[in-house]
């Protein structure tokens, strides 16, 4: 045992007995494991891309025999660093790290991969190994850029999974943690997995949380409202007022249908719904309905037809009103886009002004989705579409979460399938794993005309046989990016600005794409830039941008009285002319994946 892991002797009885369980469970367990997905699109498909792509750096270097054997002296020479640093400290002298991790690295925390030599050889060894790799894909010549931002992303998939701090053997924590336990940890962990293979039909699904906790529409979703309309495609939520006036023009918030709308009603605490019908605010939203195969055939002009223009005629019944102003979040806020340039073209300009939440309408930067959304993936994602009408919600959320796998896989790997641990019961994460799936037909346009062609920002895209130019788009608009988005990257919102005809209020929120929106004014956690015209660069528009700590929930209240500041005593849901389908948050948001 190396040395510092000084845990008490196990109790050999419980740890035998235990050790047969897991092999026991193990063996059920191995013919799933190796059980090959035949299905178009499924994983199989990824590791040949993956397998691919990565082969075509190797080739790259092999083809230049002097810079491959530079670059693995390199390697060499770092590697003789290490081993002479290690040696320093074996022999009880001091000796500086040769590889640190980055300061938000959580995965080598625990002080042993720093105080004892043996895992600090071992975590530097993968630092060196790792970024050396990052380097030759970052090098390579010949490659063009959608395969090198390919193999990037594939690397840091492959590089996260063989971190040390995965592995029993490797990890000083584990190793303390399951001597501790007898191995009875193991023993839970592959009982968690195999429920968790269980609830995935066969398709490994890691918990991210408790989900007992939650209930939807019990503590989740539980703003007062009712269903005041409801279609093929969406429930039309009215929230009830709490204010004796409201803004004379009522409010539509579009969610996105990749996810489902309460992550803008988690709780009391941190609903954006609640805050605004407490400003004064008719407040609608959209539920869009959870596709099954009786959706495969509703495109993106269904979601505008079906969706947004379906809520602004109901919303016109409930409260009089012919003028809406509409906020639309990620992929909401690209219908909701959309939609504008169709209103433009048509003269049908029902729609005042319009918010965008991290939504992106030039997909030139869109970030490490666009890997999976060249012609030979979307056709393998198409085929896998056609036989069941629709796209398995599960495979949308595990490619968010490979956004970021350090924080959103391998912890959970770690805690739930070796430390045996149950996950703590989070709001977002239980929100996260609520999949939703997506119709044949409207994914398909999405990812051809926004990520693979981006036709919308080009003024190509066209819809009910209308030619769409976002240029045409005259109506305020208010865009808030966030830092740190992995989903709809600042830079793309930013250049996204451009492509409008009218003006445009950038705004850029601190943290990402879920907490740089939901940041409740009682307790922000972080401020928000504003800096005039969207023009030049994103770095020197922050540069000269004002920063303001905390929300940007109430600047953007201020933008939005703005627009139309009248108001009229508050309206009840539905009005005298439609009646109450059922109390907020509805049916369709209860279906699940």
């Amino acid at each position: 045992m190396p040395d510092g892991i000084k845990a008490p002797l196990p109790d050999i009885e419980a740890l035998t007995r235990n050790a047969g369980q897991f092999v026991e469970a193990m063996g059920r367990n191995v013919g799933r494991l190796l059980k090959p997905e035949t299905q178009a699109g499924g994983p199989g498909d990824e590791l040949s891309d993956a397998a691919k792509v990565l082969g075509q750096v190797v080739e790259t270097w092999l083809a230049d025999p002097k810079r491959s054997a530079a670059a693995q002296a390199r390697l060499s020479q770092a590697f003789l660093t290490l081993w002479g640093s290690t040696y320093l400290r074996l022999q009880g002298q001091p000796a500086d790290p040769v590889a640190l991790p980055e300061s938000r690295d959580a995965r080598f925390a625990h002080a042993e991969w720093s105080t004892n030599p043996y895992f600090d050889f071992i975590k530097q060894a993968y630092l060196l190994a790792t970024r050396w790799a990052e380097s030759l894909v970052d090098e390579a010549e010949g490659l063009d850029a959608h395969t090198r931002h390919k193999a990037q992303f594939y690397l840091r998939q492959l590089t996260s999974m063989l971190s040390p701090s995965n592995f029993l053997p490797t990890n000083p924590e584990l190793i303390r943690h399951t001597l501790q336990e007898n191995g009875a940890n193991l023993v839970r962990g592959l009982k968690m997995y195999e429920e968790d293979l269980e609830s995935g039909g066969g398709q490994l699904r890691v918990r991210q949380t408790d989900p007992s906790g939650f209930e939807v529409g019990r503590n989740m979703a539980v703003t007062p409202g009712e269903v005041v309309f409801r279609n093929d495609l969406i429930e039309l939520i009215q929230y009830a007022p709490t204010t004796e006036t409201v803004l004379k023009r009522p409010f539509l918030m579009v969610p996105p249908w990749i996810n489902k709308f309460y992550i803008l009603d988690l709780n009391p605490q941190k609903s954006f719904f609640k805050w605004m019908v407490d400003q004064g605010l008719t407040v609608f939203c959209i539920s869009w309905v959870n596709p099954d195969s009786r959706h495969a055939d509703k495109d993106f002009e269904s979601y505008m037809r079906e969706g947004i223009e379906a809520a602004i005629d109901a919303i016109g019944v409930a409260t009089g009103e012919t003028e809406v102003t509409a906020a639309g979040y990620c992929v909401g806020g690209t219908l909701l886009a959309v939609t504008l340039a169709m209103q433009a073209a048509t003269g049908n300009r029902r729609i005042k002004s319009a918010t965008l939440l991290t939504t992106q309408v030039d997909f030139t930067h869109a970030g490490d989705l666009k890997v999976f959304a060249d012609e030979e993936q979307i056709r393998q994602i198409e085929a896998r579409m056609a036989g069941q009408g629709y796209l398995e919600g599960t495979r949308m959320a595990n490619a968010f979460n490979m956004l970021r796998p350090n924080d959103l896989i391998w912890p959970y790997v770690v805690n739930n399938y070796i430390k045996g641990k149950t996950p703590s019961a989070f709001d977002l994460l239980y929100w996260n794993s609520d999949a939703t799936r997506m119709p044949a037909a409207n994914h398909s346009f999405y990812l051809r005309n926004c990520y693979l062609n981006n036709t919308l920002a080009q003024g190509r895209m066209v819809l009910g046989n209308v030619r769409l130019d976002l240029k045409k788009v005259q109506v305020p608009i208010f865009n808030l990016a966030t830092r740190e988005d992995h989903i709809a990257p600042a830079l793309s919102v930013f250049e996204g600005s451009k492509a409008f005809g009218g003006k445009v209020d950038f705004v850029l929120a601190g943290s990402g794409h879920i907490a740089g929106v939901i940041n409740p004014p009682a307790k922000p956690k972080y401020g928000y830039w504003t800096g005039g015209p969207v023009k030049g660069t994103l770095e020197s528009w922050i540069a000269a941008a004002v920063e303001t700590k905390g929300s940007w929930w109430p600047y953007w209240f201020q933008w939005i009285e703005a627009q139309a500041p009248e108001r009229v005593p508050a309206r009840q849901p539905g009005g005298d002319a439609l009646q109450s389908l059922g109390p907020a948050p509805g049916t369709y948001v209860r279906m699940r994946a």
